[in-house]
């Protein structure tokens, strides 16, 4: 039996903001060139005819335009948030008013808000769930297990959600394919360490105004997003520690210049921390114990959790809000500590996310991860996958096109001795 349509139900913040999210989705379009290029092939052939789509992501500009494009290309669609904090309302209104897709997200909604949405996202059955930490996904086995064995499959923005998913495929749940859009190359390599480390960066910067020239800026963890954060830190002429488990992470740090000490000394001189793992409690109450009065500590993981909050809470004798998105935390023992956007994802509480032509690459990703999906129905394995190289390839040759960037290809001559044992020195 043939699915209803999707309803036009919605849960945003105020509609009449719709014209101004217009004008901003618009702006950010002209820095998608890839996704623009996407979008209009889907217009012409509807590979997404049919099809629906439940997409927990940020609510930004940039996840505006990937919904056209899905739209383009014949999918229902219905957005919800992804994180407390990472919705903008007026992107939101104007998706529901100008382009007529379904929102569930407002800016600062609370928790119980947000579970409710994801399971009104699940009672429309999804074909497909383009998933931001996999929470969806986690909410439908846990609570709609029908669902799992009739969808088409997942796609995952986040190395935080495919940790999730592959935690799913080892224990056995998974039977639907999941699509690691964050393993791709054109989408870790430029989201993670351009875009968290310039956002990141401005969103401190947003929220504080603080000068970062000659204060010691810990990065916790040295990922592709600890990579990209420790970069441009040093490029606005902090002293750069970085703390890692990985031995191999940690002398990558080391030859890249920076210092790398166990988190226990680095809490004792650090001004600024930005916690960057994916993990839980990276920054934990033996820590704020020692750090210095009037600390800085941000996190730009998934979750909230990277900093024990709770601890820090039970430590302290007052939280007093300082400016929008800063809290001070005043200790019993004296000393204060400075947490922003509630622990959230700074870059998207206090400032706008990632450059467009950032999430241009990875929404290209998402985008034809999906088509992906709709186009092996029934043939993967119920797996984790990444999007093939040659899809990968593709994504990268277009961005160096709307660029005007020509590079080499290889001859037959190099062809022929690239796959050739005979041919020596």
């Amino acid at each position: 039996m043939a699915k209803e349509g999707l309803s036009m139900e919605y849960d945003i913040k105020d509609i009449n903001l719709a014209a101004q999210g217009k004008q901003r989705i618009e702006w950010a379009d002209r820095e998608m060139p890839v996704l623009r290029l996407i979008r209009e092939r889907f217009a012409e052939e509807k590979p997404l005819e049919g099809v629906r789509i439940v997409a927990c992501a940020h609510i930004t500009t940039e996840t505006a335009n990937l919904a056209r494009t899905l739209q383009a290309g014949g999918a229902e669609s219905l957005l919800i948030a992804s994180n407390p904090l990472s919705t903008q309302d007026d992107v939101a209104a104007a998706l529901v008013g100008e382009y007529g897709i379904p929102v569930m997200a407002i800016k600062g909604e609370s928790t119980e808000t947000y579970m409710r949405h994801v399971r009104a996202a699940l009672e429309t059955e999804p074909d497909i769930i383009i998933d931001d930490g996999s929470d969806v996904v986690a909410t439908m086995l846990k609570e709609k297990k029908e669902l799992a064995k009739s969808i088409i499959g997942t796609t995952e923005e986040t190395t935080t959600g495919i940790v999730r998913l592959k935690a799913m495929e080892k224990a056995g749940v998974m039977s639907f394919p999941a699509m690691a859009v964050n393993d791709a190359q054109t989408k870790h390599f430029f989201d993670n360490r351009y875009g968290t480390g310039q956002s990141t960066l401005d969103g401190i910067i947003r929220a504080t105004n603080v000068l970062l020239a000659g204060k010691n800026f810990v990065v916790v963890g040295y990922g592709w997003c600890g990579k990209g954060t420790a970069m441009r830190a040093r490029g606005m002429g902090s002293n750069v520690i970085v703390t890692e488990i990985d031995p191999i992470k940690a002398i990558e740090a080391v030859m890249d210049g920076f210092r790398v000490l166990p988190m226990s000394e680095a809490a004792k001189i650090g001004d600024f921390f930005v916690t960057v793992t994916g993990n839980r409690h990276v920054i934990d109450k033996e820590h704020f114990e020692v750090m210095k009065d009037g600390a800085i500590v941000a996190n730009s993981g998934h979750f909230d959790l990277e900093l024990n909050l709770e601890a820090l809470k039970e430590m302290s004798t007052e939280v007093a809000d300082r400016r929008p998105f800063v809290q001070e935390y005043m200790g019993k023992n004296g000393r204060s500590v400075i947490v922003l956007g509630e622990g959230r994802l700074i870059n998207l509480a206090a400032a706008e996310g990632h450059p467009a032509s950032v999430m241009d690459m990875s929404f290209a990703n998402q985008a034809l991860s999906s088509e992906y999906l709709v186009k092996n129905k029934g043939k993967l394995e119920h797996r984790v996958h990444v999007l093939p190289q040659e899809v990968d390839q593709e994504i990268a040759g277009l961005k160096l096109k709307s660029l005007g960037i020509s590079i080499d290809t290889l001859t037959p001559e190099m062809l022929e001795y690239m796959n050739s044992w005979e041919t020596g020195t």
